[in-house]
């Protein structure tokens, strides 16, 4: 832990340490990490999930307060006010742009793995999770008080549940049991003032605005009441791999037709990835499911509906929920302990981007894309489909709004391991060409994006700007369509002064907003 005698050398840190200390009801010395602290560096790298943040020229915090009490998270935003200092809050560090521990100006990183605790209440099918918790410690926690409750949360374990829900997250659930917010009842906040909210004290506007339209830009989540959902004891999985020469245009074209109108118990995710095959580069297509079925139905099922896939009984797996969890996630159904693991099996330098698909992509355009892939070299692609839950909820319910009307999103991902900038600007420049490549085929008017797939490219809003407005609705509108206004009166009212500042946080209006 931190020492507090490692701090007092210092004049500057001395003068946050008192300010802390001043502010806080329980002792917070041993939660606070200055430079000068052997575990500052290994605190904050701990959970830095894409290289391209951990150079030697990235930013780094002034302090890190790694909070163990409620009382820490409201004593570091009233110094952070009184001393003029950025802050940035981490939960589990999968912010794919590092707007969650990078600021370009003098910052403090309030992190907030300590505060992990998940109580299930079987009874009332409920949960409180802290945000510091990870989604495999929330599904370690179900499985561990329940074979048949589960919860319609992300496939990666390792993402801290704060950026999670705030930010709308899906899952392969989100077809049957709608998305992550979809199930949200109640969530503790600290707001720019340092006061904690429940729902009911917070009221409903802001309640709506951190369910999707992002915590960090209205406050600190310290935690979250989630209702739980019903799973069965057995589901279906399976995984079928096809390339061109084994007819996977066909399969993807065919999918795009129907992926968003099978049953809501179905959900069928294709991966594509270039790789090297031995008779030349190629693309890999990768077929995912989660059912609520039986392999038997699932096969005759699909023999109907999806023939093209050629679906066979060997190709499937029956498990239990939580098994499905580590089978997606984790390649390994068997190791439940897994899950309580917060290390990444690789870490490298990486870019996601995000679209969303209204319209069937024509079966030529689908083969032009194949070739741009291969020529854009490492950028592959997951289609993620919609329709079932995600076409009931209305998009003003929440403040995530991609709701009906959309086929399936896109996510766009590219990754390295070769250090330098040379490498960096390479892969950066593939992934955008094949963005740009994609245009015609999505969205418009304006270009939607996922915000949890955070992506700088699309517009940002500078620390003090007095168009923060403008710039912001460049970025809001795609990631929150109809529901930016809103947002931006929500944070207008409820952080004026726009402490609660990153590079693609909701905007403020000039002057007074009441709600």
């Amino acid at each position: 832990m931190a020492s507090p005698s490692s701090s007092a050398a210092d004049p500057a840190q001395h003068k946050y340490l008192q300010c802390l200390t001043n502010h806080s009801s329980t002792p917070i010395s041993q939660a606070i990490y200055f430079p000068t602290d052997p575990l500052y560096t290994s605190t904050l790298e701990s959970n830095i999930r894409n290289l391209v943040y951990a150079s030697d020229s990235t930013p780094r915090p002034l302090f890190i307060v790694a909070a163990t009490h409620v009382s820490h998270i409201q004593s570091t935003i009233l110094c952070c006010k009184a001393h003029g200092l950025q802050l940035r809050i981490r939960s589990g560090g999968h912010d794919f742009d590092g707007l969650s521990y990078v600021s370009p100006s003098p910052f403090v990183l309030l992190d907030l793995f300590n505060l992990r605790s998940v109580t299930i209440d079987v009874e009332s099918e409920t949960a409180w999770v802290n945000s510091g918790a990870t989604l495999g410690e929330l599904y370690h926690e179900i499985a561990g008080n329940s074979k048949i409750l589960g919860f319609p949360g992300g496939v990666c374990p390792t993402v801290g549940v704060g950026g999670f829900l705030s930010g709308g997250g899906y899952g392969n659930l989100m077809r049957k049991h709608g998305l992550s917010v979809d199930n949200v009842v109640d969530a503790i906040i600290v707001d720019s003032d340092g006061r904690v909210l429940d729902r009911e004290a917070m009221g409903e506007d802001l309640f709506w605005a951190i369910n999707g339209g992002g915590g960090a830009s209205f406050g600190v989540i310290v935690s979250w009441k989630i209702r739980l959902v019903p799973v069965p004891e057995t589901v279906t999985v399976f995984r079928v791999e096809r390339t061109l020469e084994q007819g996977a245009s066909d399969v993807v074209h065919k999918w795009q037709l129907i992926a968003d109108k099978l049953h809501e118990d179905l959900f069928i995710r294709v991966v594509l990835i270039p790789v090297p095959i031995t008779s030349g580069d190629e693309e890999k297509f990768t077929i995912k499911a989660k059912v609520f079925r039986e392999c038997r139905q699932l096969v005759e099922l699909l023999g109907k509906e999806f023939p093209e896939l050629g679906l066979k009984k060997e190709d499937c797996l029956e498990m239990s929920w939580i098994q499905s969890v580590l089978w997606w996630g984790l390649d390994d159904e068997n190791n439940t302990a897994a899950l309580l693991s917060r290390e990444l099996q690789s870490i490298k330098s990486g870019k996601r981007k995000s679209d969303y698909v209204v319209t069937p992509i024509p079966k030529a355009s689908l083969e032009g894309i194949w070739a741009k892939m291969m020529e854009s070299g490492k950028t592959g692609f997951v289609f993620n489909p919609y329709g079932g839950a995600m076409d009931e909820v209305p998009a003003a319910e929440t403040a995530f709004p991609h709701r009906a009307g959309n086929l399936y999103k896109i996510q766009y991902s590219i990754g390295w391991k070769e250090p330098g900038v040379e490498a960096e600007e390479k892969y950066l420049g593939d992934i955008r060409r094949m963005y740009s490549y994609m245009t015609p085929f999505v969205s418009k008017n304006p270009r939607r994006a996922y915000m949890n797939y955070r992506d700088l490219d699309i517009g940002t809003v500078k620390r003090g700007s007095k168009n923060s407005y403008a710039e912001g609705k460049v970025y809001g509108d795609k990631y929150f369509d109809g529901n930016f206004e809103r947002l931006v009166k929500v944070k207008t009212a409820v952080d004026p002064n726009y402490f609660f500042w990153n590079e693609q946080s909701v905007p403020v209006l000039p002057g007074k907003v009441e709600l």
